[in-house]
């Protein structure tokens, strides 16, 4: 979709992705103009919850939203690592997640479906024993409200958040977007 816009803005393009395409009439002319808000919708849930010490996070999965989580986090300061289950270049794999490996990047987000309805059975293969009070573990998914990731992290002490917040403050972007206030 990108190649047919006439405006990309710097997130989107960063990102390889637009999520909101704002169509602006001038005369006859028709502009097509694409944004991302899931930067946003991310950066101003999460960063309520960041302390000095999240310097380091892991980014569970490759998609296209662990992207935006990715951009996110840098414009925060904290260094992401995507984790993947294939090796690709720049990515580590959940086996080579040890409690080292979670003290170092405290921040969790997972960007995966896993745990999302109707299988809540399920969540990413982590040592959650190693967790403690200094992680913050972020589910992008919000149905059901608790996932468990979520639930194995706030046992150990964990602050823990679902998606639900990401997904309104998207919107309420997204509106700003579409009525001109870039």
């Amino acid at each position: 979709m990108i190649e047919f816009l006439d405006y990309v803005s710097p997130e989107a393009r960063a990102i390889g992705a637009v999520n909101v395409i704002r169509v602006v009439h001038e005369g006859k002319n028709i502009k097509l103009k694409g944004y991302n808000s899931d930067v946003i919708g991310f950066t101003q849930s999460i960063e309520p919850m960041l302390e000095s010490h999240h310097k380091g996070a892991l980014v569970l999965g490759t998609g296209g939203a662990s992207k935006a989580v990715a951009y996110g986090l840098k414009s925060l300061g904290i260094e992401p690592v995507f984790v993947s289950r294939y090796e690709r270049p720049g990515t580590i794999q959940y086996e080579s997640i040890t409690p080292e490996v979670v003290h170092e990047y405290p921040v969790i987000v997972n960007c995966t479906p896993l745990g999302m309805f109707p299988k809540v059975d399920a969540c990413p293969k982590l040592p959650y024993e190693a967790l403690d009070d200094r992680n913050i573990l972020y589910d992008l998914i919000y149905n059901p409200d608790e996932t468990l990731f979520m639930k194995l992290g706030a046992r150990q002490g964990a602050a823990v958040k679902n998606g639900l917040e990401m997904l309104l403050l998207q919107a309420f972007a997204s509106w700003e977007f579409w009525n001109g206030k870039e």
